[in-house]
């Protein structure tokens, strides 16, 4: 039975966003139209119709976000790119801000009340954890993104540096960002390594970068993270690949103890405020990592080791950090260049002519720059 909304159930978000001030029930009944006005105002629909209706609503409103976004194409070609970027991530947080207005009540096992609702309890509990017995009300869109989670990490990213056959696959968990983009993952398969007795891993995500090196015969790598979600995926993938052997997974922030003649680090490349936790892995507000891995790449190396660093420049092209910081941030931290290597981006948004931020994307270089203790 559905929980009246005089006594409505806790409100979970991943992003830590408030529940809606206002929440009514919504149902088959109530047109697009209606709904898109609401959600717009800020009111959550706590849905208690077909479950399938409401997908489809939550596509309706996604259409009418859509159109709306369009009026604004014309008025951002004539701005500068941090202009246009800023924009843009407007635009995307009011999309995200309605859609999630949307709202469908779970019960205390994960399931759901309603017509027609799938099973998605171990898609959730992989997600959030055991359920806790306690009802609770989700956005519609976090709940799919829920099952696009469970559906990545049952089949997996194929990792091409990691070999042909079917062991060469990624498997993301919820929150962990997904090795769709190839490139950094290339630059580390087939940049020369000079010493492979051991490696530090920063940030190690999924474990893909670990793994990768373990392949090129690194003997002993240790990988930190601060999340444990990624510690825990990084676990799964490297078990599976029979690479755990060789990698010990360390929870902290940045660098682990001691010193090595190799580390990498693959940090954020986007110097913005994430609005959600797995934003995190896109956007490095004040490139905080980036500057600390700077910072404390030095006292880690060993002498004559080497630290990777790999970063997309997309942040120059937009405007929001130039060359010059980057290189003056090397400098005071007592480093120096010893090579870079760089790659074209493959992905979709590279060559839509659509997207907003386009103009940068055409341009955006992934660089790996071999860093160096300065003399």
């Amino acid at each position: 039975m559905l929980t009246p909304l005089d006594t409505l159930p806790t409100w979970r978000c991943e992003s830590g966003a408030a529940a809606p001030r206002r929440v009514v029930a919504a149902d088959d009944t109530m047109s697009a139209d209606t709904a898109y006005r609401l959600a717009c105002e800020g009111t959550g629909l706590l849905w208690q119709g077909d479950f399938h209706n409401a997908r489809q609503l939550l596509q309706a409103l996604a259409r009418r976000t859509e159109r709306k976004s369009k009026k604004t194409k014309k008025i951002e070609a004539d701005i500068s790119p941090v202009q246009a970027f800023n924009l843009h991530r407007q635009a995307l947080g009011q999309r995200a801000r309605i859609l999630a207005m949307v709202i469908v009540p779970l019960n205390g096992d994960y399931s759901i009340p309603l017509r027609r609702a799938p099973d998605l309890q171990q898609a959730c509990t992989e997600s959030w954890g055991p359920a806790t017995g306690e009802a609770c009300m989700v956005s519609l869109r976090q709940l799919l993104g829920v099952v696009g989670a469970h559906e990545w990490r049952k089949k997996g990213v194929e990792i091409q540096a990691l070999g042909d056959g079917s062991n060469n696959r990624i498997h993301p968990h919820y929150g962990v960002f997904s090795p769709v983009r190839g490139e950094y993952v290339d630059l580390v398969a087939t940049t020369p390594i000079r010493d492979k007795s051991l490696a530090f891993d920063i940030g190690v995500g999924t474990g893909v970068l670990s793994a990768v090196l373990a392949k090129r015969g690194v003997q002993h790598i240790i990988a930190t993270d601060q999340d444990p979600r990624a510690l825990a995926c990084a676990r799964e993938n490297l078990q599976r690949l029979q690479r755990l052997d060789k990698v010990e997974l360390v929870q902290t922030d940045l660098f682990p103890e001691g010193k090595a003649p190799l580390i990498v680090c693959n940090p954020p490349w986007v110097p913005a405020r994430p609005s959600s936790p797995i934003e995190h892995a896109v956007y490095d507000e004040g490139s905080r990592m980036l500057r600390g891995f700077l910072s404390g790449l030095r006292a880690h190396l060993t002498p004559n080791g080497e630290g990777w660093l790999i970063l997309s420049d997309l942040a120059e092209h937009l405007g929001l950090r130039t060359r010059e910081e980057l290189l003056c941030w090397m400098s005071e931290a007592g480093l120096q260049l010893l090579g870079r290597h760089d790659i074209k981006p493959r992905h979709g948004k590279a060559s839509d002519d659509t997207d907003p931020l386009h103009t940068a994307r055409a341009k955006e270089l992934t660089s790996l720059w071999r860093l160096g203790s300065a003399a």
